[in-house]
């Protein structure tokens, strides 16, 4: 287990030039470790051609610099290896033949693979309910059973090269590493319940956190079930600068686990943002990356450690025409809203379907401001109606826009016209704010 790349500061900017230096020394270590003739411009050694497979996150991280890693990775191995991207969708939508397009440049679509969360899977052995419990102080008494996508597990890759952003997050504390693979690229029970142990643990003990009951889980079922896969890590680490400008801070690759903590200490420095308590805040959700509250929640879940008791969270979302981005999420969000922890937890003991989608039930949870806070939604698809049908305060979109303009307001504290005081947030996925 080793270490490959090891860069980043908080001051640090590292340039598109750098990065593909960097991505061509990881390249190189992949061929020392396959032996000189193994990526041989002539197609391989005579084994046969290498098979590669990058999995990198899907379009609602299109800002995490995965795509362009991703596209020169290709660009570095396609003519030595064949080479196939597998998006890690969890339980997104595929990505559009655009949002492909935009975010991995240079790549064919006939190279990309789609997850189906639900088929298309391969066991790879389970987590016992002795151990949840544990993790869980007493919460939760299941046991998980570990399902990936089944080219990871059995298409016989020599390399899978795992590519991600490390940032906070509201189920595992700090995205990244393994969750790319065993969120991202994982079955059901997997996703269900790996989110329902974080919603039950509290959110608010997990955000920004490198250790937490969902990352343990994790990474045993790395050590214990996926160990013999050729997994490796690329992870990035990015933030704006004095410009506002979103830049790469960090650029660390391995196939060890102290890679991901280095990114992960990095990102806390850079990715959490220290505030007063916040009496209003006005979030904006780019529509080409938020068109759906199971998405666009991420402005309650990152700021609500930053909004005083009494405040107003007011979420601009002009893309959001859905709640769930499954069909089956999406039942559930209508039927039983973000109506509190209480409320779900009894939702959940009182209706089997829930409890068979937990991922659900936990993003009912972490969707509510338990009573402290007021959420407003002023979406670009979704009527007064659905919305108040869910539990939150509604907002007609055009007058919300007219008077809190995203192209007029700074990042932070701003004091329109007439006096009235409001924190702005571009980007809700970029970090996490909490009071100091």
């Amino acid at each position: 287990m080793s270490t490959w790349i090891n860069e980043g500061a908080p001051d640090r900017e590292i340039s598109r030039g750098e990065t593909e230096e960097y991505l061509a020394r990881f390249v190189e270590r992949l061929a020392e470790r396959w032996g000189s003739a193994g990526l041989s411009a002539s197609g391989g050694s005579a084994s046969g051609r290498k098979k590669v497979l990058l999995i990198p996150p899907d379009f609602s991280r299109v800002h995490s610099g995965a795509g362009e890693i991703c596209s020169r990775l290709y660009s570095l191995l396609a003519k030595r290896a064949t080479v196939a991207l597998l998006p890690a969708l969890g339980t997104h939508r595929p990505m559009s033949a655009a949002e492909i397009k935009q975010m991995f440049p240079g790549v064919p679509a006939k190279s990309l693979l789609v997850h189906n969360w639900r088929t298309g899977l391969a066991p790879m052995g389970a987590i016992p309910a002795e151990r949840l419990r544990e993790l869980s102080g007493g919460r939760v008494d299941y046991a998980i059973a570990i399902e990936i996508n089944r080219h990871i597990a059995l298409g016989k890759y020599d390399a899978i090269i795992s590519v991600g952003q490390v940032v906070p997050h509201e189920v595992i504390g700090m995205a990244g590493g393994n969750k790319n693979i065993l969120v991202g690229c994982a079955g059901p029970d997997t996703i269900n319940k790996s989110h329902f142990l974080g919603a039950v643990c509290g959110m608010e003990r997990l955000m920004g956190r490198i250790e937490s009951p969902v990352r343990k889980l994790l990474n045993e079922a790395e050590d214990c079930l996926l160990s013999h896969l050729p997994i490796s890590y690329i992870l990035t680490v990015r933030s704006r600068n004095a410009a506002g400008e979103l830049v790469t801070r960090g650029l660390f690759a391995g196939n060890d686990r102290e890679s991901f903590v280095a990114a992960a200490r990095l990102s806390q420095a850079v990715n959490i943002v220290k505030t007063p308590r916040l009496k209003k805040v006005v979030v904006y959700l780019d529509p080409g990356e938020f068109k759906s509250t199971w998405l666009g929640n991420k402005a309650i879940y990152r700021t609500r450690m930053a909004l005083a008791d009494g405040g107003q969270l007011l979420i601009l979302a002009p893309g959001v025409a859905e709640f769930g981005e499954a069909v089956v999420i999406e039942r559930l969000i209508r039927r039983y809203g973000y109506r509190g922890t209480p409320a779900t937890l009894q939702a959940v003991a009182a209706d089997q379907h829930l409890r068979e989608n937990l991922a659900a039930a936990a993003h009912l949870i972490h969707g509510s401001s338990e009573g402290r806070f007021t959420i407003t939604y002023a979406p670009g698809g979704l009527s007064r109606a659905e919305i108040e049908g869910v539990g939150f305060g509604y907002a007609d979109l055009g007058p919300a826009l007219a008077r809190y303009n995203p192209a007029k307001l700074k990042e932070g504290f701003n004091t329109l016209s007439d006096g009235e005081e409001i924190y702005y947030i571009s980007n809700p996925a970029l970090g996490l704010w909490q009071a100091a």
